[in-house]
């Protein structure tokens, strides 16, 4: 198996693409904390190294990107080949349910996957999502509407949330 590497340049800085024939497994902003962790937790995963080089999922993730920072894109269609563990896989499967424009709590997102006291647990495997935006942790936020952790920075999640129409509300049913 072959790990595929590339850098592209979004509104909101550079960010790199590591992609397996199965599907993308990590897309970060290049120069986030612990990116080169989740860099080796992939090659360990799949027992490969990284090299540059073109796939058909990295030229689709650089279009899908483009098209969601362009505003016509709500939804991805790229391959996912993720990297963690079961309850982070299904920690993250939780995110990819959350529709565009919206947001949900930690605790929201624990009774998701029917683990309603895994609320830290949850905001740990969000921490732990190597796949940025694609798989959208950017639309969890506190249970009282603050933006809480996010591997890119506050900073970026706003603005992701505000390019989403989220800047100023929340989906907070049922906290």
């Amino acid at each position: 198996m072959t790990l595929h590497s590339c850098t592209f340049t979004t509104p909101l800085g550079d960010m790199l693409a590591v992609a397996s024939p199965a599907g993308l497994c990590l897309l970060e902003f290049v120069g986030q904390k612990g990116l080169e962790r989740e860099l080796a937790q992939v090659q360990a995963a799949r027992g490969t190294a990284v090299q540059a080089g073109a796939s058909p999922i990295l030229a689709q993730t650089r279009a899908e990107v483009a098209e969601y920072f362009a505003g016509r894109r709500q939804g991805f269609g790229v391959a996912l080949d993720l990297v963690g563990t079961a309850f982070q896989l299904a920690a993250w499967q939780a995110l990819l349910a959350i529709p565009h424009g919206q947001t949900r709590s930690y605790a929201q997102q624990a009774r998701s996957i029917g683990q309603p006291t895994a609320t830290r647990a949850v905001a740990a495997a969000n921490g732990a999502n190597k796949v940025s935006i694609i798989v959208p942790c950017h639309r969890v936020i506190g249970s009282n509407g603050s933006l809480t952790g996010f591997g890119g920075g506050l900073a970026r999640k706003q603005a992701l949330l505000a390019l989403e129409g989220r800047a100023q509300q929340q989906d907070l049913h049922g906290i």
